[in-house]
């Protein structure tokens, strides 16, 4: 025993793995836990499945490995000393510990867990994945959900990096197909909303040359959903809106509608969810017009070359059969 500056000694602390290295074994923690709840030797080497002298030699190794009596003979069986409820607590934890951890990889091969990273744009991210995340919530509340909104090319270069096990949107020209399995799903359609008290709201036979005489909150130049909007306005006759307002956030094209007299084209699905009482307050509404306006098809969209985690195919299968209803 070592000693301090004073001379006097202090106690050596067990090294680290003391005991795993002594040879400590689970059927020794089954044992103990087993005898603190039968109460006998005999009745624990029984619950274990082990005979009793058996029993009997597995805990005079482990009272050894401890350097302590574990438990006491009387007239009715067995008692735990101190020592032997410590380890017993103890032994009880890991024992538990290792079950629950065999629950969880199993979940793993089920996929009733796991991790699910989705990237959709705007229209399916409403229409699509927040009703089955919904579903998800209640059935397999332990498969831990991401998703991720953009716009179809950043959600490809996030799906080719990685960052993605899939993505709804649409598939880049660049992109090499080899590399990627898709589902068709269909067109986005489109809408146009305002605030709730527009004047285009109160006015009869509305036409779209009516909206161009209002300001356009619209996706900078290059964006699909701007760029369908236009071609639209050109294939009916007309130009596009002479005042533009540019910006790629949809909580800033809901502040600017909300707050002017502005126009904003967005997918139907977050446009009829925005228009609700609960969204907004009910401050914004989807004008009657341009029911054929709509964004060319977008698909589920997975690398090829990767196979899907048991909790990814779960989330999957779940979006098709909301795809095939």
């Amino acid at each position: 025993m070592p000693e301090t500056h004073s001379g006097a000694k202090t106690p050596t602390l067990p090294a680290r793995d003391e005991l795993i290295r002594k040879g400590l074994r689970l059927p020794q923690l089954r044992l103990l836990v087993a005898i603190e709840e039968t109460g006998t030797v005999s009745g624990a080497a029984a619950q274990v499945a082990m005979t009793q002298p058996a029993a009997s030699r597995l805990m005079s190794e482990l009272e050894r490995m401890v350097d302590a009596r574990l438990y006491e003979r009387h007239a009715r069986g067995v008692t735990l000393t101190r020592a032997g409820r410590m380890l017993s607590a103890r032994a009880r934890e890991i024992l538990h510990g290792l079950e629950d951890v065999q629950h969880q990889i199993a979940a793993l091969g089920t996929g009733e867990r796991g991790s699910v990273r989705i990237g959709s744009v705007t229209g399916p991210a409403v229409e699509l994945v927040l009703p089955v995340l919904r579903q998800l919530r209640v059935t397999y509340p332990e498969i831990a959900l991401s998703v991720h909104v953009d716009t179809s090319d950043k959600l490809a270069d996030a799906l080719l990096s990685g960052d993605l096990d899939f993505y709804i949107g649409r598939v880049p020209d660049d992109i090499d197909k080899r590399a990627i399995t898709l589902t068709e799903v269909g067109p986005e359609p489109v809408s146009l909303v305002t605030r709730l008290e527009h004047p285009l709201t109160r006015k009869a036979d509305l036409t779209m040359a009516d909206c161009l005489a209002y300001d356009w909150v619209m996706q900078p130049e290059t964006g699909l959903l701007r760029r369908t909007a236009e071609a639209y306005l050109l294939r009916n006759g007309l130009n596009p809106p002479a005042r533009i307002l540019s910006t790629s956030s949809m909580l800033l094209t809901l502040a600017i509608i909300c707050e002017t007299n502005a126009i904003a084209p967005l997918a139907r699905a977050p446009a009829d969810f925005y228009a609700g009482e609960s969204a907004f307050g009910g401050r914004i509404r989807r004008l009657p017009i341009a029911d054929d306006l709509a964004v060319v098809p977008y698909s589920l969209i997975r690398l090829s070359t990767v196979e899907p985690s048991p909790a990814v195919r779960r989330v999957l299968m779940l979006i098709e059969q909301r795809i095939g209803a």
